[in-house]
């Protein structure tokens, strides 16, 4: 059965308010606000952000499971070795890039257990061997994982609004990195390519 076109909109509709609410919390502005108006909330931002995140991706996935269809394409022979080969590399270099993070910052469990009440991270500016080759290695995985699966309907209309969402998105984060770290970070932007690695613009250790 062909994806309805009342699904269609339903999904993106869904997917549409899961980014909008993401991007919102993770500006520069919310925060300014609830330090403005809710200071002694702000050590707690944080971790609300990461767990309003992860409540909020339920309902889509929830849509992508109940309204799976037959296949639009499929992975087979060759290419199937090749598309999970390179899920598997993704998910490799996800959880090897963790080391080169600052855990209890990215969940918030310093900001809290600091009672840190500033807006901006507190990590300071480095550079992991990922970051030497892209700016922004987890989105850069997930468009891996993302383009690797079998398509159906539901999962095709997800992955082109992720796509679109990452494409987006990182370019809000990079907006927020230029207010952290000023020109340092502007230099890095003209040496590394933001999404897709090129061999020729790469920082050496």
């Amino acid at each position: 059965m062909e994806l309805a076109t009342d699904r269609i909109l339903i999904l993106a509709g869904v997917w549409l308010f899961y980014f909008v609410v993401h991007s919102v919390m993770a500006s520069l502005a919310a925060k300014q606000w609830v330090v403005a108006h809710w200071p002694s909330a702000m050590p707690l931002y944080r971790l609300c952000f990461n767990f309003v995140a992860v409540v909020m991706l339920i309902p889509p996935l929830l849509l992508i499971y109940y309204w799976h269809g037959p296949f639009l394409w499929q992975w087979t022979g060759f290419g199937w070795w090749l598309a999970n080969g390179l899920s598997l590399l993704a998910v490799i270099g996800f959880f090897w890039s963790l080391k080169y993070y600052d855990g209890d910052e990215f969940i918030g469990l310093r900001q809290w257990r600091e009672r840190e009440g500033r807006v901006e991270d507190q990590e300071h500016f480095h550079i992991s061997p990922l970051h030497r080759h892209v700016r922004h290695p987890w989105y850069a995985f997930g468009l891996v994982l993302i383009w690797s699966r079998d398509m159906d309907g539901v999962i095709l209309v997800s992955s082109l609004l992720m796509t679109l969402y990452f494409l987006i998105g990182y370019r809000l984060e990079e907006r927020k990195l230029v207010a952290y770290h000023g020109e340092t970070y502007r230099i890095y932007q003209r040496r590394v390519p933001g999404l897709i690695p090129m061999p020729w613009k790469t920082l050496s250790p």
